[in-house]
């Protein structure tokens, strides 16, 4: 009897490609692929003066990133922001004019400064709801510009401070302005990053919830005096680490470039581009930047005209701003690509 031999099965045919394989959220993730590598390219193209702008559209982000987690994630009302923002800048400048810090380390300690700062305020501030929020974080940046003219041995008065900017290194071959610009790019992914890990975690979701109900998220144990109060102590850390970015681009820092315009300005900019929203920062660090330079030259007073005029029109034709209009675009192109891939994987078959 002749012994039969088993003989190896052919090879599995390689699985097609299918649709349902990519990640969920693809276009979102796929649009960010594109932006991210548009700004890479960017300051190889633009003047000096562009990329100058574009890097201070990112620090504008990256104060609002920090705006969004209290209002748009927490619905709390904060019109301080610009205060925080204000007080990264000094604690940079300072530490740079003062104590010849290098400029690397000025970042980490803007940033918990800032954090501490927001954590002692945001304990008593935040047992306040609605319009007292409001006018008493409107109060901070009120009664900062005039406090920072005092101190004129440490912050240089009215005068303000004028600091060296920092230099690139040799081995990275860029100019001056590339580097600070790469320097704020690296800083807006990296908290852009912290914020959306943040934001899926249970911090994340107690945040949600004491926004869309504070009394039922109480009941389900979530504490409400300390979210608010984390979210608050985050939100400055975020607002100080920009003007900690914007003392490197600028190298001048003066109390009368952050008065209270500032925070209205912010928090317009936030409104536009959506609260809430993972590109509403984005969107509104370039409103921030833009909007304000183009209306001052039709008008001095257009800036705050446009302001109103955008937010009214935004509350009627795109109650999610901007980032609203993009996350449909998102959508749509989804709907498009997919069955476009469904016919290429019928077709292999």
């Amino acid at each position: 009897m002749t012994a039969v031999t088993p003989t190896a099965a052919p090879p599995a045919a390689p699985e097609p490609f299918s649709s349902s394989r990519l990640p969920a959220g693809w276009p979102h993730w796929a649009l960010v692929a594109v932006v991210v590598a548009i700004a890479c390219y960017a300051p190889f193209e633009l003047v000096p003066f562009r990329t100058f702008q574009l890097a201070m559209a990112m620090i504008y982000a990256v104060a609002l990133l920090g705006l969004n987690l209290i209002v748009g994630h927490t619905g709390q009302i904060s019109l301080g922001h610009g205060a925080f923002f204000a007080l990264g800048a000094y604690t940079a400048a300072i530490l740079m004019d003062r104590w010849e810090t290098p400029y690397p380390a000025t970042l980490p300690i803007a940033a918990v400064v800032t954090f501490v700062l927001g954590l002692a305020l945001g304990i008593p501030v935040l047992r306040l709801r609605g319009l007292y929020l409001a006018l008493v974080t409107l109060a901070i940046a009120v009664f900062l510009v005039p406090l920072l003219k005092r101190f004129d041995e440490l912050t240089g008065g009215s005068m303000g401070l004028t600091l060296p900017k920092p230099r690139p290194p040799a081995w990275s071959g860029l100019a001056e302005d590339q580097w600070l610009y790469f320097l704020a790019l690296a800083t807006t992914l990296l908290s852009f990053l912290l914020v959306a890990g943040m934001l899926r975690s249970r911090v994340g979701r107690a945040l949600h919830a004491v926004r869309d109900n504070e009394i039922a998220a109480e009941v389900l144990g979530v504490r409400l005096a300390f979210h608010k109060t984390l979210a608050f102590a985050w939100s400055a850390s975020f607002a100080g680490v920009a003007g900690c970015l914007y003392t490197w681009v600028i190298a001048y820092v003066s109390p009368d470039s952050f008065a209270v315009g500032l925070s209205i300005t912010l928090l317009a900019g936030l409104v536009v581009g959506g609260l809430g929203s993972r590109w509403g920062p984005v969107l509104g660090g370039l409103f921030v930047m833009y909007v304000p330079n183009l209306a001052q030259d039709v008008n001095q007073a257009a800036p705050g005209v446009i302001f109103g005029l955008l937010i009214i029109a935004v509350m009627y034709l795109a109650p999610n701003g901007a980032a609203g209009l993009v996350d449909r675009a998102a959508r749509w192109l989804g709907r498009r690509v997919r069955p476009l891939l469904r016919k290429g994987n019928t077709d292999a078959h």
